[in-house]
């Protein structure tokens, strides 16, 4: 897998397109989509599939942790209006355009409200990865894009709660103040311990005898941040990810870190993640539901291209930036997987809504990256 995703990637890169779109499509003809060579005994076994699958989930929260270490806090902080608008509005367009797609295929109203949801959710580290490669993370788009993540996060978390909810018979709004509080702590406490207590761990920790002490240290508090993001925050993993390396990226340290970082994200566990997404999707079982299919990636393509896009012209940026906003939200991934997941086990989503939503999260991966590069070398 790790050969396949650097060849794959040299390929892209030298058809002038993003690495992370050659190791996507890799990953697609690895599984069973194409060749299907991973159809061998020993990579058909469940243990095998768990493994690739949890190696994956470690590379995106890596990928997302580099992406915070390269900003600051400040850059962030005077892009807040931009993120904000870029990340509320595009939930909310695809969360409209989803729901008119179900009432379209006469899809009942809660189910037509839980798609919408659903197409709601964005995946930014595909983006993020395009833009670290295109030297443009650090831009307006790039750092609004991120904070636009962050808000989006929230959102869609705070929609999944309302909707259980209000679809449950024990309808509370202590319990939806609660979920909402549980953001606010996870917040309040990832920068208070961020602010005051990282500084002095990192100095007490770097004059220790020990080989690769920074590097341990940063990769426990990645990994203890991911987690407190979706124990204590019910928020996802990459979230958290992303605000211990803003931490991280206010240290001295940042220096000695980041070659490091890079070396064991990049080397190892970034390529299994965006290998291993192509290896879960089969595009032959879009064809039980085409017209289903379609349509919803439009919505999905549509609803974020414009929400997002409009954000960021209302908060200043130019008409190109805007467009590189709107590209740049409409990959998704882990939110809206489990999300349909959830629905498939509630009985919301069916088999054929859940290849198209399968679909949707492939489609929209696969043309970001080299729409992004377009826009942004194209004058």
């Amino acid at each position: 897998i790790l050969l396949a995703a650097k060849l794959a990637g040299y390929i892209a890169i030298r058809l002038g397109q993003p690495s992370v779109l050659g190791e996507l499509l890799m990953g697609i003809l690895l599984g069973p989509s194409l060749l299907n060579l991973l159809h061998l005994p020993a990579f058909n076994e469940e243990t095998m599939k768990e493994i690739l699958r949890l190696l994956g989930e470690i590379g995106v929260v890596f990928l997302l942790f580099v992406a915070g270490l390269e900003l600051h806090l400040d850059e962030l902080s005077r892009n807040m209006r931009t993120s904000a608008l870029a990340g509320i509005l595009g939930v909310l367009f695809p969360f409209f355009f989803g729901m008119g797609t179900g009432l379209i295929f006469s899809f009942t109203l809660e189910e037509s409200i839980f798609l919408g949801i659903i197409l709601g959710a964005s995946s930014v580290s595909i983006s993020a990865q395009t833009l670290m490669e295109l030297k443009q993370l650090k831009s307006r788009v790039g750092l609004s894009l991120l904070g636009a993540a962050v808000f989006d996060d929230i959102l869609v978390i705070l929609m999944l709660s309302l909707f259980f909810a209000f679809s449950s018979d024990s309808t509370s709004v202590i319990g939806l103040l609660l979920v909402f509080g549980r953001m606010l702590v996870f917040f309040a406490l990832s920068f208070l311990f961020g602010l005051w207590a990282l500084p002095y761990i990192i100095r007490k920790v770097r004059n220790l005898p020990v080989s690769q002490n920074i590097l341990t240290l940063a990769i426990v508090v990645l990994l203890f941040y991911a987690i407190s993001a979706e124990l204590i925050g019910g928020m996802a993993a990459i979230t958290g990810a992303f605000l211990a390396g803003l931490m991280f990226a206010r240290s001295p340290e940042k220096e000695v870190l980041e070659p490091r970082i890079h070396a064991l994200a990049y080397g190892f566990f970034v390529p299994i993640f965006f290998v291993n997404i192509g290896l879960t999707v089969n595009i032959f079982a879009l064809k039980d539901n085409l017209l289903l299919g379609v349509v919803v990636i439009i919505a999905a393509i549509l609803g974020k291209f414009f929400g997002a896009g409009l954000g960021g012209r209302w908060a200043g940026l130019s008409g190109r930036e805007s467009m590189q906003l709107g590209i740049g939200m409409m990959p998704r991934a882990e939110v809206s997987l489990i999300a349909g997941s959830i629905g498939f086990s509630a009985g919301l989503v069916n088999a054929a809504e859940s290849s198209a939503i399968i679909g949707m999260v492939i489609i929209c991966t696969l043309i970001t990256p080299p729409i992004l590069r377009y826009l942004f070398h194209e004058k």
